[in-house]
C-alpha cells in the first residue's frame, strides 16, 4: 500500500483517539457514581453532579475551542486538547475532596471538548476522496466508546476501584498525541490568522448557556427561575454585542441568512433530546419495570449501540455517493418508525420485541449522526468548520440536557410501561419534526450548483 493511500488512515485513527475521550468518560463515569458516594460520603444527587459537570463544561466549551480552531490551527489546538485531558486524569485519582473531583471533571471535559472540533477541521481540510467513509469511521470511534463505556468503567472499578476510570485513558492520549506530531498537517486559514478573539462574546456565550443548562436541569426539581431571567437577559446582551463585533464569535448575521445551518443545528438538538431519552430511558425501565440486572441490562443496551455501528460504513458509503440527504431522511424515517412501534410495547411483550425495537433505533442513529455531521459541512465554509462544528456538538448536549429534563418529569415518582409510551409520544412529535427538516435540505446537486 502506497504512502498516499495509508496517510489518510492514519490521520483518521489519529484523530479518532483523541475525540473518543469526550463520549467514553462521558457514560464510563455512571457505573462509578455508587463508590464515589461511599468515598466521598455523598448522597445521589450530589455524586451525579459528576456527571452533570461534564455536560455543562463541554457544552460551553465546544463552540469556544471551534473558534479558536479557526484561529490558531486545529493541530495546535488538538495537542493542547490532549494535554489538558492528560493533566486532568493524572490529578482526579488524589482528589482530597468531591469539590476538586468536580474541578477534574470539568477540566477533563474542557480538553476533550477541543479535540471534536479541531479534529473535524483537519478531516474537512485533508481528506477530500472519501470523506464520508473517515467521518463514518470516526462515528464509529464515537459512538463504540459511548456504547461500551459502562462495560469498561464496571470491569475497572470492579478490578481496580473508580481511579482507574481516569488512568484507563493514558493509552488512548498517549498514542493520539505521538501520531499527531507526526501524522496531523499544520494548516491554518488566512482568513483565521487576522481574526481577533472576541473574549465579550465568548463570555456572554458561556454565561448563556450555563444558565440556560442549569434552567433545564432544574426542571426535574425545584424550577430556577433565576437562571432563566439570567439566560434571558445575557441572550439578549449577547444578540446586541455580537452585531457590533467586527469578527464577532458567532456570526448571528450569518446564521440568519443560512436557513440551512440553522436547521441543522435544530434538527440535531431534537435528534439528540429523543435519542438520549431511549438511551437513559431504556436501562431505568429495564431495571425497575422488567427487573433486569445491571449485567443483563448492558448485554440488551448493546443492541441499541450495536446496530449503529454496525450501519455507519453503510452509511459513509451512502454519503459518499449520494450526498447527506437521502441518509438523513432514512436516518429520521428509521427514527420515526422506531418511535411508533415503541408504543405497542406492553408489559408481557417478549424480550425480543423489545430487541428488535431497540434495533430499529439503533440504526437510524448509524443513519442520523453521520448525515447530520456531513450535512453541516455542505453549508459551512471550509475556514468556518471548526467553529461549526463546536457549535453542533453544542446541539448534541443540549438535546441530551432536555431528554434528561423529560425523564426525570416522566419518571418522577412512578415508572410503568405508560410513562413509556408518555415519553414515546412526546418523541414521535420531535421526529415528526426531524424527518420535516431533513426534507427540506436540499439535495447535493443543488448545494453544488449554487
Amino acid at each position: 500500500m502506497t504512502e498516499k493511500l495509508r496517510k489518510p488512515w492514519l490521520l483518521v485513527l489519529t484523530i479518532g483517539l483523541g475525540t473518543l475521550l469526550n463520549p467514553l468518560n462521558s457514560s464510563m463515569i455512571s457505573v462509578a457514581l455508587t463508590r464515589m458516594q461511599h468515598e466521598f460520603a455523598l448522597t445521589f444527587a450530589d455524586a451525579s453532579w459528576l456527571i452533570s459537570i461534564f455536560y455543562l463544561a463541554s457544552a460551553a466549551a465546544q463552540p469556544v475551542m471551534g473558534k479558536l480552531t479557526d484561529m490558531f490551527g486545529p493541530k495546535r489546538l488538538f495537542l493542547i486538547g490532549l494535554s489538558i485531558v492528560a493533566v486532568a486524569s493524572v490529578v482526579a485519582p488524589f482528589s482530597p475532596n468531591f469539590l476538586f473531583l468536580l474541578g477534574c471533571r470539568a477540566l477533563q471535559a474542557i480538553g476533550s471538548s477541543t479535540l471534536f472540533p479541531s479534529g473535524m477541521s483537519i478531516v474537512r481540510t485533508s481528506i477530500s476522496k472519501g470523506q464520508g467513509k473517515a467521518l463514518a469511521a470516526l462515528s464509529v470511534f464515537a459512538s463504540t466508546s459511548a456504547a461500551f463505556g459502562p462495560s469498561i468503567g464496571g470491569f475497572l472499578i470492579d478490578s481496580w476501584d473508580w481511579p482507574s476510570i481516569f488512568m484507563v485513558n493514558f493509552p488512548f492520549i498517549i498514542l493520539s498525541f505521538v501520531l499527531a506530531i507526526f501524522i496531523l498537517p499544520n494548516k491554518q486559514t488566512e482568513t483565521a490568522k487576522h481574526q481577533k478573539i472576541d473574549f465579550g462574546g465568548i463570555t456572554f456565550f458561556i454565561i448563556l448557556m450555563i444558565s440556560l443548562i442549569l434552567f433545564l436541569l432544574s426542571l426535574e426539581n425545584k424550577i430556577s427561575w433565576i437562571a432563566l431571567i439570567v439566560f434571558l437577559l445575557t441572550t439578549m446582551l449577547f444578540g446586541i454585542f455580537e452585531k457590533k463585533q467586527v469578527d464577532p464569535f458567532i456570526d448571528l448575521q450569518s446564521l440568519k441568512k443560512n436557513k440551512n445551518v440553522l436547521a441543522i443545528y435544530i434538527q440535531y438538538i431534537c435528534m439528540n433530546l429523543v435519542f438520549y431519552c431511549y438511551f437513559f430511558g431504556f436501562p431505568t425501565f429495564l431495571q425497575q419495570v422488567q427487573h433486569y440486572s445491571e449485567k443483563h441490562t448492558g448485554l440488551i443496551m448493546l443492541a441499541l449501540a450495536g446496530f449503529g455501528v454496525i450501519v455507519a460504513p453503510f452509511t459513509g458509503r451512502l454519503i459518499d455517493r449520494n450526498g447527506s440527504k437521502l441518509p438523513l431522511v432514512i436516518g429520521a424515517s428509521t427514527l420515526l418508525f422506531g418511535t411508533a412501534l415503541l408504543l405497542t410495547l406492553h408489559d408481557r411483550s417478549p424480550l425480543i420485541w423489545f430487541l428488535i425495537i431497540m434495533s430499529v433505533l439503533g440504526i437510524s442513529n448509524g443513519f442520523n449522526n453521520i448525515s447530520m455531521q456531513t450535512a453541516l459541512y455542505e453549508h459551512v465554509k471550509p475556514e468556518e468548520t471548526g467553529s461549526a462544528s463546536g457549535l453542533f456538538q453544542t446541539s448534541r448536549y443540549i438535546g441530551s440536557i432536555l431528554s434528561s429534563s423529560l425523564l426525570g418529569i416522566a419518571f418522577n415518582r412512578h415508572l410503568d410501561v405508560q410513562h413509556l409510551h408518555n415519553v414515546a409520544i412526546v418523541c414521535f412529535v420531535f421526529c415528526v419534526l426531524i424527518l420535516a427538516l431533513s426534507l427540506k435540505l436540499p439535495d447535493k446537486q443543488r448545494i453544488t450548483n449554487s
